[in-house]
């Protein structure tokens, strides 16, 4: 794997990923901002500018990008999380050059004209109201809500209805010209490629990107909402439960992984085979992790019929509260090792994949760990490191939602 990082001179970082035997070249633009880094008042910014920075630039109209990324069988598109948003293209590796200049003029030079932004303002709305048709969406949003009540990590990465309808142009461009700084952004690219001309073509199609670093000024949550049922005309009820984990730097992060698949996040897990396969309360039920700068979330959803909740709200709290006491056994160690291990290697056969890693690693960690050293850090972990973990994150406090009809008492 012929991996290099370098340091523009701008403060831009670069990582390129070489695989020789792909045909394909994926592109990254990573922005060390997120919704959490909004104020109140601009809650939804960042999505917002995600939608209108392809809206159109000083040379390139939202057609020209389309057309000239369509026409090459390839696609762009972009997203928005609390702690960062992507920006993203996947094109033949032979169309490399045009897809990072694309992406620059994207980055760098947005037309962010007043009318744009009222067009995109009717556009998330509609999807504000597409998320709200979403019983299981709603339940997470509430539950996002009551785990981090009053605070910025709770907020809906989307904003909320009257600050998307309050928002001028000359906030989004406000918020880009602090944010959307050179040393806050990370540009990778993997596939079929050649380093050095990747960096070349990074350096001229960034040429104007404003240097500096933005201030990330995150504060850490405190406290848990009280969680609760919201009543809706569904067929099933979607629970939504979980509480703080560990943050994303912390030394227990892979003993987490494994405690998390364990619990809920394969075929193989205790929820899925206890709920599911044995008594077959629910066709869908997960765990999952989130980690963020100095926090973390762990959250466990099921859907099931008005009858049948209660009990899947039992067995899921006698799951936590067994694996928080009792840990793991060596069989589901060697499980879960082998599942993180292998999935991550199959991971690693996309240049997709391979370009998330290098943006991911570099931007959140500041950091990018070898392969190797990520496949030994699994390899390492013992009963005891996953036991440490489990008491520690599953045995706190939790707070629960539920959406859809009543529960059947």
């Amino acid at each position: 794997m012929a991996e290099r990082v370098v340091r523009l001179d701008s403060g831009l970082t670069v990582a390129i990923d070489e695989m020789a035997s792909t045909r394909s070249a994926s592109i990254g633009v990573w922005v060390g901002v997120g919704s959490r880094d909004e104020p109140d008042a601009s809650s939804g910014v960042s999505h917002f500018l995600e939608h209108l920075l392809f809206k159109g630039t000083d040379r390139l109209t939202a057609r020209d990008i389309s057309r000239r990324v369509d026409r090459v069988g390839g696609d762009i598109n972009a997203y928005t999380s609390k702690e960062h948003t992507v920006f993203h293209c996947r094109v033949p590796a032979r169309h490399v050059a045009d897809s990072i200049s694309i992406l620059g003029d994207v980055i760098c030079a947005p037309s962010l004209r007043e009318e744009d932004v009222e067009s995109e303002r009717q556009v998330i709305a509609e999807e504000l109201a597409m998320d709200d048709d979403s019983p299981e969406d709603v339940a997470f949003r509430e539950f996002t809500a009551a785990l981090f009540p009053a605070h910025p990590l709770g907020r809906d990465t989307a904003g909320e209805r009257g600050t998307v309808a309050a928002m001028t142009p000359e906030q989004i461009r406000a918020f880009h010209d602090e944010r959307y700084l050179a040393e806050s952004m990370v540009v990778s690219v993997a596939g079929g490629v050649d380093a050095g001309s990747v960096i070349a073509m990074v350096e001229e199609s960034f040429s104007s990107v404003r240097p500096g670093r933005a201030v990330a000024d995150r504060t850490t949550p405190n406290g848990l909402g009280p969680g609760g049922h919201l009543p809706d005309d569904t067929e099933q009820v979607h629970l939504v439960l979980g509480g703080r984990a560990i943050p994303r730097g912390d030394a227990d992060r892979e003993a987490l992984d494994i405690a998390n698949h364990v619990l809920g996040g394969g075929l193989s897990s205790r929820l899925f085979d206890e709920i599911r396969e044995r008594r077959g309360l629910a066709y869908s039920v997960f765990s999952s992790v989130s980690t963020f700068e100095d926090c973390g979330a762990w959250t466990i959803y099921a859907g099931s019929q008005p009858t049948t909740a209660p009990a899947v709200r039992e067995l899921i709290e006698i799951e936590c509260v067994r694996l928080a006491a009792e840990g793991i056994t060596e069989e589901e160690l060697a499980d879960a090792k082998g599942f993180l291990q292998g999935a991550f290697e199959l991971g690693l056969e996309d240049s997709g994949a391979r370009m998330s890693r290098l943006g991911g690693s570099l931007t959140l960690l500041g950091e990018l760990i070898p392969v190797d050293e990520q496949l030994s850090r699994w390899a390492s972990v013992g009963l005891d490191d996953v036991g440490r973990v489990a008491d520690r994150v599953f045995g706190g406090p939790r707070v629960a939602v539920s959406v859809g009809p009543a529960l059947a008492s």
